[in-house]
């Protein structure tokens, strides 16, 4: 994908002339290639055979040296003896496509690294959590919201004893899929494709086949299931698997951990913007989870361990459950889709729904991969991947760039 944050990105009539990491690469070599091998004295060493063949001796004999150590393999030893017995074993994940396994991570290490390491997970410091725009540096980004469903979940599989970097990979992947402006753009999304669109499921997506010009990043499937199925409809409760059930104990943690995470951080935030007050929360449910929000978010996850301790089925118990489903559909009612945090939101959708009428009409404006999308599967579905992969500043500029007149431009 075309790597969208601010800085040196192209638009306008540019955007269609973007370079791709691999492009600029090849570039370079070529360069190099056709100047020739510079003699001594005027610049370089043209590199020897010899000295390459040694490096690469040197670099086996390193993989060798760590392989002899056994350390991914320690630690698998370490999960069978110290994990739950229905916990998720890293031995066991399986991937699309065969590969030398690391010599001292176990996959679902190598899957959160990959997730990390991308370039859409970068891109969701740019993101929207829920109020667009906001005014304050301390505004939960899409970003800090991942890391915060990270550090829940792990409290959680760490207590039950389960596989901590599977849940890791999860829940740092699960939100990478986001549009720019948050669920506004998702809304807008689903309806401009005609199958409609889910952040979960772009997500995976991106992990499967949009990242690394279009290769992937060939994640274990206990990874991607957990990714997939950690969203639940507006309209259900947590337990409702709009999506199937998880597959793994992790997967159910880490759908938890989203939404305690984003409950407990959206009234943070509310509250910061002055939308809601602490007295405003129903009294019921301030005394059945708590008065504050760092009680609150005890009992959830306190909650969580205690009702799932020594069972491979992971949840609430109904009481703490029915709370906090009767609190997300308050949020949602006062919050979410109230007038305050919403003032901006018919604005952000017209204006990214001018992006992608624009895109649509101008395929040959976008990126050379994505007009490779378009030729395979359609022009709406390679539209709606880079639109969606913009961020917030991106679709700005790209918005500016192609509809406003320089002279007015942002400042």
């Amino acid at each position: 994908m075309l790597e969208t944050g601010r800085s040196g990105d192209l638009t306008g009539g540019e955007a269609g002339m973007a370079r791709t990491d691999d492009d600029e690469i090849e570039h370079r070599r070529h360069c190099r290639g056709a100047a020739g091998a510079r003699p001594p004295g005027r610049g370089g060493l043209a590199l020897a055979p010899m000295a390459t063949e040694t490096d690469r001796a040197a670099r086996l004999s390193r993989t060798k040296s760590v392989a002899a150590l056994r350390i991914r393999e320690r630690q698998e030893d370490a999960e069978h003896s110290g994990l739950a017995a229905y916990a998720t074993r890293s031995a066991a994940g399986r991937r699309d496509r065969d590969e030398e396994p690391s010599p001292t991570r176990t996959a679902f290490q190598v899957d959160r690294d990959r997730i990390v390491h991308s370039k859409a997970f970068r891109r969701t410091k740019h993101k929207t959590q829920v109020f667009l725009a906001p005014v304050g540096d301390h505004y939960r980004t899409r970003l800090t919201h991942i890391l915060e469903v990270n550090s829940i979940g792990r409290a959680i599989a760490s207590a039950l004893r389960l596989n901590e970097d599977l849940l890791e990979a999860m829940a740092l992947g699960h939100d990478i899929g986001h549009t720019p402006f948050g669920h506004v753009g998702e809304e807008l999304l689903g309806k401009f494709l005609p199958e409609g669109f889910r952040h979960n499921q772009q997500s995976v997506r991106i992990v499967e086949m949009l990242e690394k010009n279009g290769k992937g990043l060939n994640l274990t499937h206990e990874v991607r299931d957990g990714i997939l199925k950690h969203s639940a409809p507006t309209e259900g409760g947590l337990e409702t698997p709009a999506w199937g059930i998880p597959e793994t104990p992790e997967g159910w943690v880490v759908r938890l951990a989203d939404k305690i995470a984003y409950l407990h951080h959206d009234i943070d935030d509310a509250m910061r913007a002055g939308i809601i007050s602490e007295q405003d929360l129903p009294q019921e449910l301030r005394s059945a989870l708590g008065s504050d929000r760092a009680e609150r978010l005890d009992t959830m996850v306190y909650d969580v361990i205690v009702n799932s301790f020594g069972k491979p089925e992971i949840g609430l118990s109904p009481e703490v459950q029915d709370a906090t489903n009767e609190l997300r559909q308050w949020m949602f009612g006062h919050v979410y889709l109230a007038g305050p945090a919403k003032t901006e939101d018919d604005k952000a959708q017209g204006m990214l729904w001018q992006l992608l009428q624009y895109f649509e009409a101008h395929p040959d404006r976008m990126p050379v991969e994505h007009q490779g999308i378009a030729a395979a599967e359609g022009t709406k579905r390679a539209v709606a991947d880079y639109v969606a992969g913009m961020t917030d500043g991106y679709a700005l500029d790209t918005y500016e760039s192609l509809f406003i007149p320089t002279a007015w431009g942002r400042r």
